[in-house]
This record gives structure tokens, sequence and C-alpha cells, in this order.
């Protein structure tokens, strides 16, 4: 199969044909129908992520048809159109028994604990446990958003922060996790403001229906925020994982908010200093969230398939596999908005 592997740190991804794979036990494979190019990506590309061992082919946001079923496989046969979570849960220890498979002991992570999907076919593991229906009227490129960018923010939302119609919303960072969090909290019946320091991210959020929008480059996160909510908002989310962006996202809320940290911190920012006693005397909830459990699924299918949120203007770019380079090294800067999804995989 044709694929692209990661040879070497922060090099173009060295694309030519290796092995099929061949479907584990309990596991599939998939044909790739489309692929998220994600800055998790770029912190597997940048050898900031301890897991990835090279060579490795990146890709963890995926959807595709299945081709082949392992031994065990008792719910999808071949033809199949699949998404899964990018966290791939084994189904049996503790933390899945408990729901909370984006803990499992014993998790498969593509891309960065074995191949992924930057390639012509992928195999996933624990099928039965992890794989859902994809919605025939959905275009693949909008499915392979739902293994990362949109999956995560709905977990951050939902699972975590238990986002209240009516509450305000703040964003930090106006990538693809944070427009998947603007398009949901809207969905959800909150008032959403977004931060970003780069203008053409913010006019994109303005088009996309956010309540207000602040340019961190110009002017106080923090004041603006408290400014434009009215005293602080009752739920922020931090997208990017670095120090300032998570500082201002804490200081951004008012008594007894929530914060969820969807942002990956790596490198230099996986250690940070935070403001205590904003936490101590806002008497704050700060969660981590990373991923979303496979059970999650149906209801955000749901809320797709009615018409309550529309995830089309989420994708701006559908790249062929031999741009996925250009893609991982543009996050080196500011990215431009929207998201980038391999769609065709021949060239």
């Amino acid at each position: 199969m044709r694929a692209a592997r990661l040879t070497a740190w922060r090099e173009p991804l060295e694309i030519g044909q290796v092995a099929d794979p061949t479907p584990p036990e309990g596991g599939v494979v998939l044909r790739v129908l489309a692929c998220g190019v994600c800055r998790s990506d770029w912190h597997a590309w940048t050898g900031s992520d301890p897991d990835v061992v090279l060579p490795m082919i990146p890709g963890h946001e995926f959807c595709g048809e299945v081709v082949a079923t392992g031994a065990g496989v008792a719910r999808w046969k071949t033809g199949d159109r699949v998404i899964a979570p990018f966290i791939l849960a084994c189904g049996r220890c503790g933390y899945c028994a408990e729901g909370h498979q984006t803990a499992c002991d014993n998790q498969v992570v593509p891309g960065f604990t074995c191949d992924g999907a930057f390639a012509e076919y992928i195999a996933v593991a624990h099928a039965d446990t992890n794989l859902t229906q994809l919605p025939e009227t959905m275009p693949a490129e909008i499915a392979a958003a739902l293994g990362c960018r949109v999956t995560t923010s709905w977990q951050a939302l939902v699972g975590r922060a238990q986002l209240k119609p009516g509450e305000w919303l703040a964003v930090f960072g106006g990538g693809g996790v944070g427009i998947s969090t603007l398009l949901l909290g809207r969905a959800l019946g909150a008032r959403v403001v977004v931060v970003d320091v780069v203008e053409e991210k913010l006019a994109f959020a303005r088009t996309l229906g956010a309540d207000a929008v602040v340019n961190a480059a110009d002017a106080n996160a923090v004041e603006a925020i408290r400014e434009v909510t009215g005293g602080g908002a009752d739920v922020s989310v931090e997208a990017l994982g670095i120090e300032v962006t998570t500082v201002a996202a804490m200081r951004s809320l008012r008594k007894l908010g929530r914060m969820v940290q969807i942002g990956m911190p790596a490198g230099e920012h996986s250690a940070m200093t935070l403001p205590m006693d904003a936490l101590y005397s806002g008497q704050l909830t700060l969660q981590g969230t990373r991923g979303m459990p496979s059970w999650r699924y149906p209801s955000l299918i749901s809320l797709i398939e009615g018409g309550h949120v529309d995830l089309s203007p989420l994708v701006t770019r559908r790249i062929a596999l031999s741009q996925a380079s250009d893609e991982l090294a543009a996050f080196d800067r500011p990215a431009p908005p929207g998201v980038a999804v391999i769609t065709d995989f021949a060239s």
C-alpha cells in the first residue's frame, strides 16, 4: 500500500510502498476514506511525544471501509463504513468497564503507539469495542474529524464541563479543536467568545457565529472576556496546550467556573506555572480531557444528523497524501483557518 512514514523528526514524510496491514485478533483492516492532519500529529512529527518510535505512519483522525476482519470480530463485516475514536480501548480493563475508555490501561493509539492512517489502509484493534457505523449521508472528510477534534470537543463540553444552555463559553485557540468547540458550544445553547492572535482565524470564528472574539495580541484577553460576559465565563476551554493561554483560561472564569484542558502540553509546556490563587479563591474546577469514549458517538451523531450543528465549515482544505508534510510544517506558525483532511491517497 501507499503510505507516508515519519522517519526523522521535522523532516518531510517518506512516501512510498509498505506492506499491507493484516487484521489483528478482534480487529479489522480499513481502506482509509479520509484522515485529518492534526496538531497532535505535529507533536509526533517534532519528536515531542515519547510514545512515538520511528519509523511510524502518522494519522489518528480517520474513517474507512472494512476490507478484512480478524478472528473474534462479531459486529463488523466487509463493506461497512465506520469511524473510530483515536484512543482504541480494550473494552476489558477496569476503566473500560466503568465507561472511561479514554483512560484504558491497554489502549492503542494509531499514529503514536502503532501505525496510523496516513496510508491507504489501517489496522484497527478492538473493533467491536471502538467502531461506530458511519452515517451514509455524512461526507468522509467530515467523518474524519469525528476521530479527534470534534469528539474531543464534545467530550470536553458534555462529559467534563457539562455545559448548559445560556452559559458563557470562552475558547482559547481558533484552530480545529477551537472551532469544533465553538460550533458544538453554540449547538448546546451556549454563548461563545473565541480568543486567538490571528485576525484571520477570529474573522472565521465570527462567520461561524461566535458571539464575541478577542485578539490577544492587541488586548488583555482576561479583561476583555470579563467585560463581554459580565464577570467571567462559566466554562473555558484551552485548545493549544501552552502556558500563557492556560493561565488566561483559568483567570477568565467567574467564581465556580469550570475549565477543561484540551490542548496537549508538550515539550517546554509539559510543566506550567499556574495561578493557584485563582483556583482557590474562585473555587474553580480544572479538568483535563483526552479523546472521547466510543459510547458517546450516538449522541453526537444524532446532533449532527438532526441538523443542529453543521460541521462542513470546519474542513477548509482537502489534500493529497503528498501534501501532508506541508500541513505538518504549517503548525510551526499560525496555521490558516479550518482543518486539512487527506482525501486523495494516490498522489
